[in-house]
């Protein structure tokens, strides 16, 4: 029976190629897509899952009341970590991390990389398999350092490194230890790991509770739950601060890392969780608009069916089976689909992966994906067959065989509905992507504060820290630079917080937060700040400028003096005195208000970053050689790396640029399947009216009334698919809008726009099939009447 189910499947596949194109190419479509979303969907979900002990590892985040509400972030006191291994049973076992890019230098091999000061405990806690070394004692040696399996071939060209040598900022570190390549959906990003017990050896390992600068994570007992120890913990900082430290702690899961980062009033409201879902959507969305196309064309193709369903049911056939006979067909055409879907998603991965910044693959040689493929595919065929099955195994002989069998075409159909369903996902979708780009282009024609064009930092290193005032001298007498200042910190990044800052007349409960960045002097002028009062730091001209200190305008309004020139401030037990105000600059997020801002001289901090302000040149290339040889000559143990700051700022608005690509390639793809079954509905609907059309042109009926006739339906709906699809898209954005302080509003005109695209390309698709049937010649669709 069911050989003969697939043979007379074959058959209608091949007797109708026109319907089964477009029924394969908008699944093919519509499943592809749902694939490559959900590969991505399933390298977010699976991030950490490789940590064996993921269950009961946390990292710790601090939590403290600012402009009365409840902020939290995640850097962490040094000393944390040992008081409450310490002081509180039930924690297993605690890690500190510490993440920088540097230098690594073996031989003449010099290369930038990523590394992470850790704890003994890091590799008993973390999953990261030591394919040589033993993890117990590989970094018990403050010059201890462990590889990964890339930065072996990077440096050394092989994997054999054991106690091989590499120097970073002139001290040598001996490789212990050689790691697995991290997977690719870990939190952690690292090419090398050194030991914590180097730092305590440099007494850079303090004991300061107000310093925040450090990650710290926890491996509790299996018997102890997230909930009481949180309770326990959450007063450690107060208690080792005598009070001076409103800061409560508590517990954040390895689960929720990746996905649950955004906290909103101390509580977690979302993060990447929210991307997910949304593409999530988008996929569920994508796959049905495909199987509604189905659905309408194997329901618009029920008279040419109907015959062969009565004479079935006149020869004995059960319903069961002619729903069975229709199934089947509707699984041939997805499993076909499938199959091409597969093929399109090897061959599009890799771009798909270059728009992402991923490396997603197919997992080949999976069991699950093997298993969950075919699932997948008769889930799909099944549920755009449903429909037409049942619809077309419920005709009765006798109206088939007296020309009246079951239509659809009421006032209010399933067809109408589905083509409604339809449209409202592709407008929603349209006017979705309309906002993400807007939005995206208004942080991104923000005033950044600074002047990023010929604007390029380097990292100081031990050799070129000692030599920078050189380097400065140097580079402004031969005309290669018009300002050069070193600063703690990229211009770009935030480098410091404190809500710590007093000044006169400053309210009693005023917790604060203020960004902060020492400088060397001259970082107005190089940075292109914009000056509103005062002046910036010259340590040439003033000397005590080491101790002086420039406000950003939020900072000021915050502080509220009428001149804030010469006013101090204290910072813990630094104090500073207030020689200029400069624009509000964005350190962080690009979508966040502005926040205030301290530029403090150099008498505490040491300095990391030296940024340039290159002079205008008409060969740019011939300048930045010129630039390189001077760094080389003052530094020649380490390579020349600059950035522009340019595109370090460029770098903020990645994650959103990448929604923005996917949401707008995936909303035409979903107009484009959406309007390709649009075209063979119109295609069927008119083949179907032809005698109608062939009448109405023998009475005189002009082409434009023709076109209307078969037009006409198909507006409606689309319209009314705009009325319920605006207020919808209108209220998902607007909760998406939410979640950014610096953001737009939503405009009407981008709902009337939506609109006037979604109608024409909707006329445009019916309107072809319209106008073919207008030129048709009625003789030919009459002569058997």
């Amino acid at each position: 029976m069911f050989k003969n189910y697939f043979k007379i499947a074959f058959r209608n596949l091949l007797r109708t190629k026109t319907f089964s194109f477009i029924n394969i190419t908008g699944l093919v479509m519509g499943m592809s897509c749902c694939m490559l979303i959900c590969l991505w969907i399933y390298n977010e979900v699976t991030f950490d899952k490789f940590h064996q002990h993921r269950e009961t590892l946390y990292q710790i985040y601090n939590r403290a009341t600012v402009d009365g509400k409840l902020f939290c972030w995640n850097y962490t006191p040094k000393p944390l970590a040992a008081a409450l291994r310490k002081d509180y049973p039930g924690i297993a076992n605690t890690c500190r991390t510490s993440t920088r890019t540097c230098v690594t230098v073996a031989g003449d091999k010099k290369i930038s990389s990523k590394a992470m000061t850790v704890d003994t405990s890091f590799l008993n806690m973390f999953t990261f398999p030591l394919l040589k070394g033993n993890k117990a004692t590989a970094l018990n040696d403050p010059n201890a350092m462990i590889v990964t399996e890339k930065m072996a071939m990077k440096m050394f060209g092989t994997t054999d490194v054991i106690d091989k040598v590499i120097s970073i900022d002139g001290e040598n570190f001996k490789i212990t230890g050689l790691l697995k390549n991290l997977p690719v959906n870990s939190t952690f990003d690292f090419e090398c790991l050194f030991s914590w017990l180097n730092w305590q050896a440099k007494g850079q390992d303090d004991h300061n509770w107000g310093n925040n600068s450090i990650s710290t994570y926890v491996q509790l007992t299996p018997n102890v739950t997230e909930t009481a120890m949180d309770n326990r913990i959450k007063e450690v900082t107060i208690k080792n601060s005598n009070g001076e430290l409103p800061i409560e702690v508590f517990l954040h899961p390895m689960s929720k890392w990746h996905l649950y980062s955004k906290f909103e009033d101390g509580k977690i409201t979302g993060g990447r969780i929210e991307i997910v879902r949304f593409f999530g959507f988008i996929a569920i969305f994508i796959l049905l608009i495909a199987c509604i196309n189905f659905m309408n064309l194997s329901t618009a193709r029920s008279e040419k069916r109907a015959k062969e369903v009565g004479i079935r049911k006149v020869a004995g056939a059960m319903k069961k089976s002619l729903i069975s006979q229709f199934l089947i067909e509707s699984i041939l055409l997805t499993a076909i689909a499938g199959i091409l879907a597969i093929i399109l998603v090897f061959l599009t991965l890799p771009a798909f992966n270059r728009m992402l910044d991923q490396e997603l693959v197919l997992p080949y040689g999976s069991l699950a994906f093997w298993t969950i493929l075919p699932g997948f595919i008769l889930f799909t065929g099944l549920l755009a067959g449903s429909y037409p099955a049942f619809f077309l195994s419920s005709q009765q002989p006798a109206g088939i065989f007296r020309g009246s069998f079951k239509r659809i075409n009421g006032t209010i159909s399933p067809r109408k509905i589905l083509v409604v369903i339809q449209f409202c996902i592709s407008t929603i979708l349209i006017i979705s992507t309309v906002i993400i780009v807007r939005q995206l282009d208004y942080a991104r024609n923000r005033n950044s504060g600074f002047t990023g064009d010929l604007l390029i930092y380097h990292e100081l290193n031990a050799e070129l820290s000692k030599n920078r005032h050189l380097v400065k001298e140097e580079l402004l007498s031969a005309g290669l630079a018009s300002s050069v200042t070193a600063t703690a910190g990229k211009l770009t990044e935030t480098y410091s917080s404190t809500w710590g800052i007093f000044w006169r007349g400053k309210p009693e409960k005023d917790n604060t937060i203020f960004e902060r960045k020492s400088e060397e002097g001259g970082l107005v002028g190089t940075a292109g700040l914009k000056l509103i009062m005062g002046r910036d730091i010259d340590l040439v001209k003033f000397p005590s400028d080491s101790s002086a200190v420039l406000l950003n305008e939020t900072a000021a309004k915050i502080m509220g003096f009428s001149n804030p020139i010469g006013e101090t401030i204290k910072d813990e037990n630094r104090v500073y005195h207030v020689i200029g105000v400069f624009g509000d600059i964005v350190f962080d997020s690009p979508f966040e208000n502005n926040k205030p801002v301290l530029l403090l001289g150099p008498k505490y901090d040491y300095m990391t970053t030296l940024h340039i302000r290159l002079s205008p040149a008409t060969d740019a290339v011939k300048q930045m050689a010129e630039v390189e040889k001077i760094f080389t000559k003052y530094c020649p143990s380490y390579p020349f790396e600059y950035h522009f700051v340019n595109e370090d700022y460029a770098k903020k608005f990645e994650d959103m640029q990448r929604v923005a690509r996917l949401t707008t390639l995936f909303a035409i793809l979903t107009i484009f399947i959406s309007c390709l079954g649009l075209f063979g509905l119109a295609s069927y609907i008119a083949e179907g009216r032809v005698k109608e059309i062939g009448i109405r042109k023998v009475l005189g009926a002009s082409a434009m009334k023709i076109i209307t006739l078969l037009t006409k339906d198909f507006i409606v709906l689309v319209a009314i698919s705009l009325v319920i699809s605006a207020p919808i898209a209108w209220y998902a954005m607007h909760k998406w809008l939410q979640g950014y302080a610096y953001r737009i509003s939503i405009d009407w005109w981008i709902f009337v726009g939506a609109a006037i695209l979604v109608m024409l390309i909707s006329l445009f698709t019916t309107g072809y099939h319209a106008y073919k049937a207008t030129l048709a010649n009625p003789v030919k669709s009459l002569k058997a009447e």
